[in-house]
């Protein structure tokens, strides 16, 4: 299991060892060890921008998760060895740079997103067990859960599911013992050290502590999801009201 570490360093380290696996006959995963830190997320998607522009004749898409990237390429346009030794060159390129960052940081990783979150009662059915599994106070909750930038480490699960840390040793719990067969979506969900916003209705086991009124995936929109990994989020608490107001609106 990839272990999740946030601790970030003021210097270039040396990167991670890239491990090439094959991936069915026309892709290939990457993989850069087992633990990730705050650089990993921008060091992947560097490689991925770097990857579709230098090999766009071959490649067909980059998909970055944790700490590998799955890439999927033509078979018939290049044999894998030389597909390897082109990636290799590439992520050879790319420096792994360790540095804190904050939001005033012009050279923060990716985009900042600001995303408001109800954590109203009665849109928080989890909000209850999770301040007994915690011992915080909803304050408290609230403050720990929007208090912190958090990274896009990986979209899954369904269309625009991202998954987001790390969150505060406060605020880790477990996943529910049963999933639900329907979470609305929107719902701002927390499990372990990430947190996530269910871009559709669906099924879904993480503890739901609010919802959000922001669309996070729409298929008609270029780019179809809200952020990409890579990205940093930052959470807002909002009203009841506001989030009315924010759903009459048709936040985007």
């Amino acid at each position: 299991m990839t272990n999740l570490v946030t601790t970030a360093q003021e210097t270039e380290l040396a990167a991670p060892v890239a491990e090439f696996c094959n991936a069915g006959v026309d892709a290939l995963l990457v993989k850069f060890g087992d633990e990730i830190d705050a650089c990993m997320p921008s060091y992947l998607a560097s490689i991925r921008e770097r990857v579709l522009n230098q090999l766009a004749d071959v490649v067909n898409e980059v998909v970055p998760a944790y700490a590998s990237l799955l890439v999927y390429y033509e078979p018939r346009n290049v044999r894998v060895y030389d597909l390897q030794l082109a990636l290799q060159g590439i992520i050879d390129e790319v420096p792994w740079l360790c540095s804190p960052w904050s939001a005033e940081d012009a050279n923060a990783p990716g985009k900042l997103v600001t995303v408001p979150v109800c954590y109203d009662p009665t849109m928080a059915p989890d909000l209850e067990r999770v301040l007994q599994h915690t011992g915080l106070t909803a304050e408290e909750l609230i403050a720990a859960h929007s208090g912190q930038q958090l990274q896009v480490y990986a979209l899954g699960f369904a269309p625009g599911f991202a998954y987001l840390g790390s969150l505060p040793d406060a605020l880790k719990v477990p996943r529910l013992d049963a999933p639900r067969t329907h979470v609305p979506a929107g719902s701002v969900g927390i499990a372990e050290r990430q947190s996530a916003v269910y871009p559709q209705d669906s099924p879904g086991g993480w503890n739901i502590i609010g919802r959000s009124p922001v669309q996070w995936f729409d298929p008609k929109r270029t780019p179809m999801t809200a952020v990409q990994v890579g990205d940093r989020i930052q959470f807002k608490a909002i009203t009841l009201s506001e989030y009315q107001a924010y759903a009459e609106q048709g936040a985007q």
